[in-house]
């Protein structure tokens, strides 16, 4: 695996980002900026994302999330209460046509310290996904592993990940469709070999939003040639039910995030999760009386 690094000292002239400078479309940016940032600023402070001190490695795909999620923790950085570092981390998966130059000339240009990899899974996936398959979950196990690994190679306390409100919703989805499951994305979660912290700062964050907020920045959009030109993906087909079920049904989207996070395990059948084997009533005592003497007893006549 080959790293490049990029450090301030790296950089000549950061050059500033792009303004909107037409009056009306600067105020429906700067609405749409706050949106993201409380979004984000509470998604943080609900789950205790960061913490002073903290260095988080951005994981930089070239997409319209990751670019925005790096775009508001920036934007944080500079009027948060505490002090946290951010370095962003891009993986070259060495696929067919990947424009190499984009993402180093972007954070370069911006004066983001970053890391560029260059690791060939693109060769490994292709070798390893039946034909027929889609690459989607050995591509991101094969990537996720390399992360991980160099997080903890840089000294990062946090790895944060670009996923969203809709995409966590859509796993919900997908799992109880495909998996047999009733999981979804937590918005933070410790690997499974307990050496990272993974964070989602856009949790709460709309699609809808990022999409007009990467527009309004002109992020220079690098499309997965890898996994996203495979047709019938499942998630995409669920991403546009919700997208569907969003249009139709004002606030049913918001319903089931709030579901997510309001979870009754006694009112569910998973045994491990809550032990109904051991249910009993509780004992009235003898000095226990009705409440009220004129209730009616209610008799079972069927047969």
């Amino acid at each position: 695996m080959t790293v490049d690094i990029f450090t301030p000292e790296s950089f000549s002239q950061a050059k500033p980002e792009p303004v909107v400078a037409d009056p009306k479309t600067r105020t429906e940016f700067n609405k749409l900026q706050k949106k993201l940032r409380r979004g984000v600023g509470q998604a943080i402070a609900d789950y205790n994302m960061i913490e002073d001190g903290d260095k988080i490695m951005v994981c930089l795909s070239g997409g319209k999330d990751s670019y925005t999620m790096l775009d508001i923790l920036l934007n944080l950085q500079m009027s948060a209460p505490i002090k946290f570092d951010i370095v962003a981390v891009n993986m070259d998966q060495k696929q067919p046509n990947f424009p190499e130059d984009v993402l180093p000339k972007y954070l370069t240009e911006r004066g983001i310290p970053h890391y560029i990899l260059e690791k060939d899974t693109y060769s490994i996936v292709k070798e390893l996904t039946p034909e027929g398959k889609t690459y989607c979950a050995v591509c991101s196990r094969l990537r996720r592993g390399s992360l991980y690994g160099f997080a903890q190679e840089i000294g990062a306390t946090k790895v944060a990940l670009g996923h969203h409100r809709d995409d966590i919703m859509a796993t919900l989805f997908l799992n109880m469709f495909h998996g047999g499951k009733l999981k979804a994305m937590p918005p933070k979660l410790l690997s499974d070999d307990g050496k990272n912290i993974l964070i989602r700062p856009l949790a709460y964050c709309e699609e809808k939003d990022i999409i007009e907020y990467a527009r309004y920045k002109a992020f220079p959009i690098i499309p997965c040639n890898l996994c996203g030109s495979q047709e019938n993906l499942q998630r995409a087909m669920l991403n546009e039910m919700l997208r569907e079920w969003g249009e139709k049904f004002p606030g049913r989207l918001e319903s089931i995030f709030t579901a997510i996070q309001n979870v009754a395990p006694s009112q569910l059948a998973d045994r491990e999760l809550f032990d109904f084997v051991s249910l009993k009533t509780t004992p009235r005592e003898e000095n226990d009386s009705p409440k009220d003497d004129k209730r009616l007893d209610v008799v079972n006549l069927m047969f």
